[in-house]
C-alpha cells in the first residue's frame, strides 16, 4: 500500500483562486493516522486558506481532497465534519453567554443530531440520549481540567481556558483529524507550556491526528514530528523540525538565521513586517 493510500488526509494539487489572485497553488500533502504535523509560513502564505478548503468553507478551484480515501472537496462543512475532521479558529468561537458545560454539550448535539431527531419522537429515548451527552461532556471537561468551571459562562474564563475549551469542543465531535489554527495566539508563556502538553496528550491518548498552524516556533518545534512550510500559497518544504530548521528556502522565507543554528526560542517571525 502506498503512503497516499494509507493517508488519513490526502491533498492533491489543490489551488484556490479569487479572480486573478492565487491564494494556493498546486498544494499537495498527506497526514497519516495519529500524526502530529505543523503547518508554518509567513502571514499571507495561505495557511488559513488551506484550512478553509479542507473544512468546506471554500471549494478548491482545482485539485482533490480525500479523507480516508473519500473525496471531500466541495462538500459542506457539516458533511466534512462527519467524515472525521474538526477545526478550531484563530479567533475564539464560543457561545459566550452559555456556560462551559453547555458549550461542550452543543458540540455533542451537533454530532448526534440525526439520532436526537429520532429520539425526540420517542420521548423517553430522547431523555436517555440527553443524559448520555451530559455524561460524555462531563467526562471531557474533567479530563482537561475544566469540570470546576462547568457552570460558569464561557466568556468569564481566562483567555487560556477559553482556548482550551474551544479545543475540547472540537474533540466532542470525536474527529480522527483535528485542525488547530494558531491556538497559542495571545497566550502567556505559562499557558503555552500547558497548551503543548494538551496537544501532545490529545495525540497520544486519543489517537487523534493533528494539523497545527502556529507562529510560535517553540510550540511547533517542541511537539511536531513533521513540518510543512507554505510560502506565497505553495509548499516549499516538508520534513522533520531539524530538516526544516536547516532548509535554506525556509530560512530565507520565514525562520531567519537564528533558527539555522538551532535557536528556536519564542519569537514572532513577522516582527517588523507589514502584517
Amino acid at each position: 500500500m502506498s503512503p497516499t493510500e494509507s493517508a488519513l488526509l490526502d491533498v492533491r494539487n489543490c489551488s484556490l483562486r479569487f479572480g486573478g489572485l492565487s491564494a494556493l497553488t498546486d498544494v499537495s500533502l498527506t497526514i497519516n493516522p495519529g500524526e502530529l504535523v505543523g503547518l508554518i509560513g509567513p502571514n499571507g502564505a495561505g495557511k488559513t486558506s488551506l484550512f478553509n478548503i479542507l473544512t468546506g468553507v471554500y471549494q478548491p478551484t482545482s485539485g482533490e481532497i480525500l479523507i480516508e480515501g473519500r473525496h471531500s472537496a466541495g462538500l459542506p462543512p457539516h458533511r466534512i465534519s462527519r467524515l472525521g475532521m474538526a477545526r478550531t479558529f484563530q479567533n475564539i468561537r464560543l457561545f459566550g453567554s452559555l456556560d462551559v458545560g453547555m458549550n461542550v454539550r452543543t458540540s455533542f448535539i451537533a454530532r448526534l443530531h440525526h439520532g436526537l431527531i429520532r429520539s425526540v419522537r420517542r420521548g423517553r429515548a430522547f431523555r436517555a440520549e440527553e443524559a448520555k451527552i451530559s455524561k460524555e461532556a462531563g467526562r471531557l471537561l474533567a479530563y482537561f481540567g475544566l469540570e470546576e468551571v462547568a457552570t460558569r459562562p464561557s466568556r468569564s474564563l481566562p483567555y487560556g481556558d477559553q482556548r482550551r475549551l474551544e479545543i475540547v469542543r472540537a474533540l466532542a465531535a470525536k474527529p480522527r483529524l483535528l485542525l488547530l489554527d494558531e491556538p497559542a495566539a495571545g497566550m502567556k508563556p505559562s499557558e503555552k507550556d500547558q497548551l503543548r502538553l494538551l496537544i501532545a496528550r490529545i495525540r497520544t491518548e486519543f489517537g487523534t491526528a493533528i494539523l497545527l498552524v502556529e507562529h510560535d516556533m517553540k510550540v511547533v518545534m517542541g511537539i511536531c514530528e513533521r513540518l510543512i512550510v507554505l510560502d506565497q500559497g505553495r509548499v516549499i518544504a516538508s520534513g522533520s523540525p531539524a530538516e526544516i530548521r536547516a532548509n535554506p528556502k525556509v530560512i530565507a522565507a520565514y525562520l531567519g538565521e537564528p533558527h539555522r543554528k538551532g535557536d528556536h526560542e519564542e519569537s514572532d517571525p513577522n516582527k517588523g513586517k507589514d502584517r
